[in-house]
């Protein structure tokens, strides 16, 4: 059986501070309430959230980079396994003892060398093949020994495989004395002890008495002296034979170099080869090793991922295949964008400043004690999405909220939001490209797909020396990626004002929302810091007027 998989709490693409540290913060919530949930995130981490980790010794999140069923979620658990030196008769006993079609085969280490089914069994049987080849194929007298259910009258190397051939000493003594050759492995029943020392002594390697038949002490005696097994079974002749053909070390009817699939396999990807294929399971590896077994029935109806929403309710700002996942909740203090669900779920939305305010009280008003290091994290994401209180979208709840968080976390509140700001305010070694996709959300605005990248610094020269430059970048996003309009929010957090970069069209949406000229490739908006309060507002009635 599988153990219950965990629900991830994770944020939006391009992910900043709030959304980092509000999955934390949620997850340490739920897992607090009994809970399986995990923190997880949708991209790369900037300077300033990493900043904010490092400070208070935090581990990020897991790395989620889409949520498309893979193997490994309807991977089983695969407890039966054989070797390949197991018997035939080994491989029977687990099929019916556990009611398998089919068997993964490894070696001593555990690596998967092969896959056996019961139709490949079957055929070894329909085949009947005769008792003289087993010389070739390594049967260890130990194999047999285990097979006849036989007592070990005179023993010898149990590990050492058959040298000769397998007959039956039947018929005349003449007879035998032609058939028998040096190494074999002879099956006799009761019969006289001349009869018995005269197949020993044609130099045999090993004696089976079938039917529990008479040993005596001469043939014991003679046997010692050429150091010959002596076996005594049970079972009729007949019965022996059949049991012998089971001996057979699986590798010899096995299906080398299986099909299998790896955990991070798409499922969308293996369906095809299963289909080529058309086995029933299916090994699942790594590194070589078996980790488990898939069948093609589970493909039909994979569990799929449950997951809490933190800081953001769109879809084009969720973690690529958000729509192959289950959304059991939403936690978030952005507009509603739209998201659909199945099922009714629980949401969580208030118009504060940031969503780390919501989660912190959550846990206050749930009794639910927060550690210096969550509230040291929580309190980093207040500081980041408010500015240091600066941002419009700030209240007094948030200010509140952030006083408390740093009383438990044991910080000056306004020393290390300055300190945590200057550290994610330079640009350091960052491309155009991966500035134009700094903390990137993507929104539906009337007809027009916009995303609204957002960098904040302490001079904003640096940034826009490179105008051209991320110009540049970002009409190739938008020219790879489908968008109407890419804008950069180039925020002053000393001066409280941000330049406001834009490529794409329709460009007077740009002057119309904010009442500039915009036949450039950037508008400066004093006072201006907040890209949900102050960007996004503004061009949904741009788009509604210019429509009218």
């Amino acid at each position: 059986m599988k153990s219950i998989k965990p629900i991830y709490t994770i944020g939006h693409r391009n992910p900043d501070t709030d959304s980092i540290c509000s999955a934390i913060g949620y997850a340490h919530l739920k897992q607090a309430m009994g809970e399986n949930v995990v923190p997880a995130r949708a991209g790369k981490i900037n300077a300033e959230t990493k900043y904010a980790l490092e400070h208070f010794r935090m581990e990020p999140p897991l790395l989620l980079t889409d949520l498309y069923p893979r193997v490994k979620d309807i991977t089983l658990d695969c407890k039966i396994v054989v070797k390949q030196h197991d018997t035939l008769r080994h491989l029977g006993e687990v099929m019916r003892g556990h009611d398998l079609k089919s068997v993964p085969v490894t070696d001593s280490k555990g690596v998967l060398v092969g896959i056996v089914t019961v139709s490949d069994l079957a055929k070894r049987y329909f085949q009947e093949l005769g008792m003289q080849n087993l010389a070739d194929m390594r049967v260890r007298y130990r194999d047999i020994i285990h097979a006849t259910d036989s007592e070990v009258l005179v023993s010898g190397e149990e590990g050492e495989t058959i040298k000769g051939n397998v007959r039956i000493a039947a018929g005349s003594v003449n007879m035998i004395k032609d058939i028998i050759k040096e190494n074999d492995i002879v099956l006799i029943g009761d019969r006289h002890d001349e009869t018995i020392i005269d197949c020993v002594n044609q130099g045999i390697s090993c004696l089976i008495i079938t039917g529990n038949g008479r040993v005596s002490a001469d043939v014991i005696e003679e046997a010692e002296k050429r150091h010959i097994f002596v076996l005594s079974t049970q079972y009729d002749t007949y019965t022996v034979a059949r049991l012998i053909n089971q001996c057979v070390p699986i590798r010899r009817i096995m299906h080398p170099n299986p099909v299998c699939f790896k955990p991070l396999d798409l499922l969308s990807d293996i369906k095809g080869t299963m289909d080529e294929t058309n086995f029933r399971n299916y090994p699942v590896v790594e590194n070589g090793r078996l980790v488990g077994i898939v069948s093609r029935d589970q493909l039909m109806v994979p569990e799929r991922e449950r997951v809490i929403l933190v800081d953001h309710n769109e879809r084009g700002q969720a973690v690529e295949g958000i729509e192959e996942a289950r959304i059991i909740e939403i936690v978030d203090h952005h507009r509603l964008g739209g998201i659909q669900t199945s099922e009714p779920i629980y949401t969580h939305a208030e118009p504060v400043g940031c969503t780390a305010t919501i989660v912190a009280n959550m846990h206050w008003h749930r009794d639910v004690e927060i550690p210096p290091s969550i509230a040291g994290l929580l309190l980093s994401a207040i500081l980041s999405d408010t500015v240091l209180f600066k941002s419009p979208t700030c209240t007094e709840y948030d200010k509140k909220t952030a006083q408390r968080l740093a009383e438990i976390a044991g910080v000056d509140l306004n020393e290390y939001g300055l300190a945590m700001l200057k550290a994610g305010s330079g640009i350091g070694d960052m491309t155009p490209a991966e500035i134009a996709k700094n903390d990137l959300k993507e929104f539906q605005i009337g007809d027009y797909r916009i995303i609204v990248s957002q960098i904040s610094v302490m001079d904003t020269k640096e940034v826009m020396d490179l105008e051209p430059q991320l110009i540049e970048a970002m009409k190739n996003i938008c020219e790879k990626e489908g968008f109407d309009m890419s804008l950069v929010m180039v925020t002053d957090i000393l001066e409280e004002a941000t330049y406001l970069l834009y490529a794409g069209s329709p460009r007077t949406l740009i002057g119309e929302a904010f009442k500039k000229d915009a036949s450039g490739t950037h508008v400066y908006l004093p006072g201006v810091m907040s890209r949900k309060k102050q960007i996004i507002p503004p061009l949904s009635e741009a788009v509604k007027r210019i429509k009218n």
